[in-house]
């Protein structure tokens, strides 16, 4: 939950995370991850007003998550903030998830200036977008089947790290050795943009079982060299597409938002392999990369101020194609 203001910025923000809830499972439990938004919602409301000493009648508009992602945890969010809305007298508006992350590094007090390409690397996705200004963007490559953040959950339950997955095998990383196992760079000798991580998943789970084969098993020693050999594939696999991304369109910035862009290692590369070559790298700062309330504020308040609104028949959506949002003034 977040409050933005258009005049003087982020004025709170703050976050319930569910990482303890679905930590015993392996992975989000959909119905559990619903009812918890219900419980926490509404104090979480209290809590920004409170920061910002705001009274509700001081807001001026609601802007919420309505997709992608799970429906019953984004019905949730969309009848609180609708409804807090309607009561208010002021309008809503739903936001598309991923624009919120394509969005978060504008929050920093130097943001980047369009045109951009953006990388986009969060939960279940992972894409390259050309980015004009607000709602112009242009899908230059995605992933064609296991998204870098999924690759990474995957690893980590293989590896027996527990969940989330992607903080701890970049952890595991950090002790591991970089010369011994060579992992594939997925479709970095053939040409296009798009992603795909599912043949890199399987490589880790033949290695895992290789080496746990031996009379030791599988040693901590094993564990780390082949978390650091996974993460060194995503990380050169990443660079390579943005670089050649950047290439193609002409451009120079690179914005990299969502989960997976708190990876130290791939901001570190990014930043060495692009720097030299005259392209700037921009982040959103580490507590705004995973899912948070400013990024949607943020996205709410630039389309709203444009004079974007709900309609009565807007509803949330499990899936929302990037390539169907439109600036403001073909939206409203």
């Amino acid at each position: 939950m977040a409050i933005y203001d258009t005049a003087r910025g982020l004025l709170a923000d703050a976050l319930f995370s569910q990482v303890a809830i679905h930590a015993e499972y392996g992975g989000v439990v959909p119905e559990l991850a619903s009812r918890d938004h219900i419980r926490k919602t509404l104090p979480l409301v209290d809590k920004v007003l409170a920061e910002a000493e705001l009274l509700k009648t001081d807001i001026d508009g609601i802007a919420y998550t309505a997709g992608p992602g799970l429906v019953g945890a984004l019905m949730v969010g969309a009848t609180l903030g609708r409804s807090m809305a309607r009561g208010l007298g002021v309008p809503s508006l739903g936001i598309h998830h991923m624009e919120g992350h394509l969005l978060a590094p504008m929050l920093a007090d130097e943001p980047p200036q369009w045109p951009f390409v953006a990388l986009l690397v969060s939960g279940g996705h992972t894409q390259l977008v050309r980015v004009d200004g607000l709602g112009r963007y242009k899908l230059l490559g995605e992933s064609l089947d296991d998204a870098a953040g999924e690759a990474f959950d995957k690893t980590a339950k293989m590896l027996e790290l527990g969940y989330p997955g992607g903080p701890a095998v970049a952890a595991l990383a950090e002790q591991g050795n970089p010369a011994r196992f060579d992992f594939p760079r997925p479709m970095v000798k053939r040409p296009g943009l798009d992603f795909s991580f599912s043949g890199l998943k399987t490589h880790t789970r033949t290695t895992i079982a290789a080496e746990g084969k031996k009379p030791q098993g599988l040693t901590d020693i094993d564990k780390a060299d082949i978390a650091r050999a996974f993460e060194s594939a995503v990380v050169d696999t990443l660079v390579i597409k943005c670089r050649r991304a950047l290439k193609q369109e002409g451009l120079r910035t690179l914005v990299m938002a969502g989960g997976v862009s708190a990876n130290k290692r791939l901001r570190a590369a990014l930043t060495e392999k692009l720097g030299p070559e005259g392209m700037g790298v921009y982040y959103p700062a580490p507590s705004l990369c995973t899912d948070n309330g400013a990024m949607i504020a943020y996205a709410g308040a630039q389309r709203m101020v444009a004079g974007e609104r709900d309609t009565d028949d807007t509803d949330v959506r499990a899936r929302w194609p990037m390539t169907e949002l439109a600036p403001p003034s073909q939206a409203a």
